[in-house]
C-alpha cells in the first residue's frame, strides 16, 4: 500500500526503523576528528587567527560582512564579565586608558584567565551542567551538607586549567585513577548529584536504585557526550543508534557505586569531609536504613520496558556500541576506569565526540549561542552546527593542545569575530535575522549570577572568601557561586532571573524578559543596598581625587566608561536642580537615585 496510506502507527513506526537504519551514518557528530584545513579567502587580513578564517568564509557566503571594533572600553567590559562575571575595575580601566594595543588585549586576556574569579565565573557554568545543588529533592529535599567539595572541585579544576581529558576522567572514576589526590575523589561527587528520595517503601528500593543508576547513565550522556542516553531505558532510542542493551551496559558500570562521605585533606592542608560516589565503603545514611534498604544491588539486570517485574539477564559493563572500537583494549581497575578513559580517547573511544561537545559549550557561554544551539544533544534530532568545518577544527585543536581549554578560549576571545561591536545593522539582519552566523557581536542579557555579583562588586560590598561552604542566607556578600543550592529553596533574586532547577542537566538556560524582574530591581531592599554603596565609592573617590567628579565616578564604576554629554546633563540637572518632588531631598538620597537608575540599566544588566 501506498506510504501515505499508511495507518498512523504505521507510519511512525516506518520512520523509527529508518531513523533506526540511518544509525551511525547519519550522526555527523561521531564522525573521525582530524585537521581540518582552513579556507582561502581572497580577503584574509580581517583574520587574526584561525577562527575569523571560518567565521569570514561563511560571511562571504551569506553575503555578509563583519562589523566594526568594538571600542576599548566596551570590549573590556566584555572581557570581564564574560571571563569573570564581573566588571573591570577602576585600576583597569586606567590601565586600558594607557595602553590599548592589541598586545596589551592579548595579555589582559592572559591576566583574567589566571585570575582566582575566572574558575567562579566558569565552575558556575559547569555546574548547571552537571544538575548539582546540595539537597536531595523531593518533597523532603534532605540537605547534602557534605556536597559543596564536588563545587570546589569544579572551581579548582577551571583555575588550574585541569587538561578536560582528566577533568572527564575524575567526575567518572578520580577515586580510582588518582586515589592520592583529595580534588581527584571530590570529583566524584558528579555521579551522586541528582536528586534521590530520602523515604522509601519497601516496594520501591529496587526501582529507586534502577532511578539512581539511570540518573549516572543520563548525566553522563548528556554532560559529556551531549546524546540523550537516558532515552533508552524502556526500549531502543527511537532516533538515535543507541540500543537499550547499551543503555543497561553503561548502567551496569555503577552497579555497586554508592554515595557515602570520606575525610579528604586539601593541598593547603585543610581536613574537610566530603560526598564522594565509590564502591566498598559505608554508603550514606539513609532514612531506610533500619528496613533493610541495600542501597546497591550486586547485578544490573536488562528490563523489559524499564520495569524492575520484568528483568531478563544479568548485564556486563560496556560501551555505547556506535563508539566503540572494534577490539576494546583490556584496561587495568576497576569499570569506572575503563568507562572515563573510553570518553576521551579519541580514537578508540568517545574522545572526538567529548572533544566536540565541550568546545561547543565554550562557543555558546561567548557567543550566547553554540555553534550547535543544542548543547547537550548531538544526535539525529539536535541541531547541526552553522559553522562544522570551525567547530571540528576547534574540536581537533583541543585535542592537540593536549584538552587545554584556556587555550581554546584565548583563541575566542582574541580572534575578530569576538571583538566586533554589537551594533545592529537592517541588512545585514535581513540575510540572517537571528545572527547565527556572527556579523555581530550578539547582545544579550547577563544571568543571574552575574548580575547579582556586578551589583556587589561595583558598590564595594563584594566578600572575594573562595570554597568551602555554601549559605542559604539571600543577604550573603560572597560570589553567588556559594549559596547553598537547596532544589526546594532556590534563591529568590537568582530564581527570579531564570537560575534553573537542577533536576537534569542543563546545556543553555532560558531567558526571560519579564515585569516581575524589573519590579525586583526597582524596589528590593537589597539593591537599593547596593546603590547606596556604588553611590559611597563614587562619593569617596571625588574626596580622595581619584576622580574630578561623582557623575563621571558613577557611570566609570558602573558602566565601565564616561558618561556621553546628554547624559551628564541630565545627571547634573537632577542633583543640582530643584524639582517639584525632590526639592526637599538630600542630595545623597539622590546621589543613591542615580546610582540606582544605572544598576537597573539596560547597559549593565546586558552584554554587549
Amino acid at each position: 500500500m501506498p506510504f501515505k496510506q499508511l495507518p498512523v502507527f504505521s507510519t511512525l513506526l516506518l520512520a523509527m526503523t529508518l531513523a533506526s537504519m540511518a544509525g551511525e551514518a547519519g550522526m555527523w557528530s561521531i564522525q573521525p576528528l582530524g585537521p581540518v584545513a582552513r579556507p582561502l579567502i581572497p580577503d584574509s587580513a580581517w583574520d587574526r587567527n584561525p577562527i575569523d578564517t571560518f567565521v569570514r568564509a561563511e560571511h562571504r557566503r551569506k553575503g555578509l560582512e563583519p562589523a566594526t571594533p568594538a571600542d576599548p572600553s566596551s570590549l573590556l567590559r566584555r572581557l570581564h564579565l564574560d571571563l569573570l562575571g564581573i566588571p573591570p575595575s577602576l585600576d583597569a580601566l586606567q590601565q586600558l586608558r594607557e595602553q590599548s594595543s592589541s598586545t596589551q588585549h592579548e595579555l589582559w586576556v592572559d591576566r583574567l584567565l589566571a585570575s582566582p574569579a575566572y574558575g567562579e565565573r566558569w565552575g558556575r557554568l559547569w555546574l548547571d551542567v552537571a544538575r548539582f545543588a546540595e539537597s536531595s529533592g523531593f518533597e523532603h529535599d534532605s540537605d547534602r551538607p557534605h556536597a559543596f567539595p564536588y563545587r570546589d572541585f569544579v572551581i579548582q579544576a577551571f583555575n588550574d586549567n585541569l587538561p578536560y581529558n582528566i577533568f572527564v576522567q575524575w567526575q567518572i572514576a578520580g577515586d580510582q585513577i588518582a586515589s592520592d589526590r583529595a580534588l581527584a575523589h571530590a570529583a566524584t561527587g558528579f555521579l551522586g548529584a541528582g536528586v534521590f528520595p530520602t523515604q522509601l517503601t519497601e516496594k520501591e528500593f529496587e526501582s529507586a536504585r534502577y532511578d539512581e543508576l539511570d540518573d549516572m547513565v543520563s548525566a553522563t550522556g548528556s554532560a559529556f557526550l551531549g546524546l540523550s542516553v537516558g532515552c533508552a531505558r524502556c526500549h531502543d532510542h527511537k532516533f538515535d543508534p543507541i540500543p537499550a542493551a547499551d543503555y543497561y551496559a553503561l548502567a551496569s558500570t555503577f552497579t555497586r557505586t554508592i554515595r557515602t562521605e570520606v575525610d579528604l585533606q586539601l593541598d593547603n592542608g585543610q581536613r574537610i569531609k566530603a560526598m564522594v560516589n565509590t564502591e566498598g565503603k559505608p554508603p550514606l545514611k539513609h532514612a531506610a536504613d533500619g528496613r533493610g534498604y541495600p542501597h546497591f544491588y550486586k547485578t544490573t539486570y536488562f528490563l523489559k520496558r524499564g520495569d524492575i517485574s520484568q528483568k531478563t539477564d544479568p548485564i556486563q559493563p560496556g560501551f555505547l556500541t556506535l563508539l566503540a572500537p572494534k577490539e576494546r583494549p583490556m584496561l587495568p581497575s576497576g569499570n569506572r576506569v575503563r568507562l572515563a578513559r573510553w570518553l576521551t580517547d579519541p580514537r578508540q573511544g568517545a574522545g572526538r565526540l567529548a572533544a566536540r561537545v565541550m568546545v561547543n559549550r565554550l562557543w555558546q557561554h561567548h557567543f550566547g549561542v553554540g555553534l550547535v544551539s543544542t548543547p547537550n544533544d548531538f544526535g539525529t534530532q539536535g541541531s547541526r552546527p552553522t559553522h562544522p568545518a570551525l567547530l571540528d577544527w576547534l574540536a581537533h585543536e583541543l585535542i592537540q593542545r593536549d584538552w587545554n581549554l584556556k587555550a581554546i578560549q584565548r583563541l575566542i576571545v582574541t580572534s575578530n569575530t569576538y571583538r566586533q561591536g554589537s551594533d545592529y545593522r537592517d541588512q545585514a539582519a535581513r540575510t540572517d535575522k537571528t545572527n547565527r552566523y556572527l556579523w555581530r557581536f550578539p547582545p544579550r542579557r547577563l544571568d543571574a549570577e552575574a548580575i547579582r555579583d556586578s551589583m556587589l562588586s561595583v558598590s564595594g560590598l563584594l566578600d572575594d572568601t573562595p570554597y568551602g561552604p555554601g549559605s542559604l542566607d539571600p543577604d550573603m556578600r560572597r560570589r553567588s557561586i556559594y549559596f547553598f543550592i537547596k532544589r526546594s529553596q532556590p534563591v529568590p533574586f537568582l530564581l527570579l532571573f531564570d537560575f534553573p532547577e537542577r533536576l537534569v542537566s542543563i546545556g543553555r538556560r532560558a531567558t526571560t524578559n519579564i515585569a516581575p524582574q524589573g519590579l525586583a530591581l526597582m524596589n528590593s531592599p537589597v539593591i537599593r543596598h547596593y546603590a547606596s554603596g556604588l553611590a559611597d565609592r563614587a562619593q569617596s573617590l571625588v574626596e580622595r581625587g581619584t576622580e574630578e567628579n561623582v557623575i563621571s565616578s558613577l557611570y566609570r564604576l558602573a558602566l565601565a566608561r564616561f558618561p556621553s554629554d546628554e547624559e551628564w546633563e541630565n545627571a547634573t540637572r537632577y542633583l543640582n536642580g530643584p524639582t517639584s518632588s525632590l526639592a526637599q531631598a538630600p542630595r545623597p538620597m539622590m546621589l543613591i537615585d542615580l546610582a540606582h537608575s544605572l544598576l537597573m540599566s539596560n547597559e549593565f544588566l546586558y552584554l554587549r
